[in-house]
């Protein structure tokens, strides 16, 4: 159950990120003055943010998603109304 928690909340995360990452290509000429000491379309610094925002994503959706898991869903549902 965990494991299709964490899987439906990292959909928006990789769409999201491969969106911004397309985004930010288009836009690396333009962005570029904005940058120092590296190239606009550098593929280390992509890299290192997508692996950032992924990361980010996954712990995000997985810490809930792990105490949501432990508890019993009979005591969630007595509480609940």
């Amino acid at each position: 159950m965990q494991r299709l928690i964490v899987a439906r909340g990292m959909l928006p995360v990789a769409v999201g990120t491969i969106a911004g990452g397309w985004m930010a290509l288009l836009l690396a000429r333009s962005l570029g003055a904005l940058v120092f000491e590296i190239s606009p379309r550098d593929p280390w610094t992509f890299a290192g943010v997508a692996v950032v925002l992924l990361a980010t994503g996954f712990v995000a959706t997985w810490l809930p998603a792990a105490r949501a898991t432990r508890i019993d869903p009979t005591v969630a549902l007595r509480t609940e109304g």
